[in-house]
């Protein structure tokens, strides 16, 4: 099972930087250009397994995504290919909008 950190208790563990996780975005360039969540790191989910490397190994990742979906696949694929510690933003960056950072644009 994928665990899951919702925006707030991500709020909370980024503000606390000694144990912040790493935060992966696989949305599209254009989505991640429009928005993002200070910090994140962009690699869509479609050249995910080709740049897989570039995550830092032993360091919990947070996979985000639109709405939770995509990055729920990367989650799963993270964590059963890689063995990778892999969480999923529960409602992406629009419960990240909506519960953190209201001037955040949406779409």
């Amino acid at each position: 099972m994928i665990r899951r950190i919702s925006a707030t208790a991500l709020r909370d563990r980024l503000e606390a930087a000694e144990d912040a996780p790493f935060l992966l975005d696989v949305r599209e360039p254009r989505e991640f250009a429009y928005c993002s969540i200070d910090g994140a790191v962009s690699i869509p989910l479609g050249e995910l397994p080709g740049r897989a490397h570039e995550l830092p190994a032993g360091r919990e990742i947070v996979a985000i995504c639109h709405h939770g979906m995509r990055s729920l696949q990367a989650a799963a694929f993270l964590g059963q290919t890689l063995a990778l510690d892999v969480m999923n933003l529960q409602g992406g960056v629009a419960a990240w909008a909506r519960e953190v950072d209201p001037s955040m644009k949406q779409y």
